[in-house]
């Protein structure tokens, strides 16, 4: 291949001291990263389509908007019953915790509250898992759920 191309490099023209096939390599490179940066930049700013895409993505994802997984829900519910204990007096946080109460035990029900159960008893080798924020009924509800789940 180096014969065919070998004339390329022994060019006698210099700009500044540099070949100038040099000088073409690096202009043809600086043009591809001006097309590909000028794209990108009509695409998002221009044409709005990455942060439109990104907006739908979001809308879209269930854990964004109403779902817990359930480490998460674990923490979550930690955090609830501290700030329970420290407003006893306050009805309207005490209402917020209670609505907290209700999500977490409606995400109980989820399928994968009920994969992370499953893993909890079968990867890990956790006997009991004892999530303390779900009423008995839940708790045991997910339990059977996640005897029914197979684990890969």
């Amino acid at each position: 291949m180096w014969p065919y191309v070998s004339w390329r490099f022994t060019n006698k023209n210099d700009i500044i001291g540099i070949s100038t096939t040099y000088w073409g390599l690096l202009s043809i490179a600086f043009a591809v990263l001006i097309g590909v940066l000028l794209l990108g930049w009509t695409y998002d700013v221009v044409l709005g389509l990455w942060r439109e895409h990104l907006t739908v993505v979001q809308e879209r994802n269930p854990f964004t908007t109403y779902k817990i997984n359930a480490p998460v829900g674990l923490i979550l519910s930690q955090t609830n019953t501290i700030l329970r204990k420290t407003s006893e007096d306050n009805p309207e946080i005490l209402r917020h915790c209670d609505f907290i109460d209700r999500w977490l035990e409606w995400n109980a029900d989820q399928e994968i509250w009920a994969r992370t159960m499953s893993s909890w008893k079968e990867i890990i080798g956790e006997e009991d898992p004892y999530l303390f924020h779900l009423s008995e009924k839940a708790r045991e509800r997910l339990e059977e759920a996640a005897k029914e789940i197979q684990d890969f």
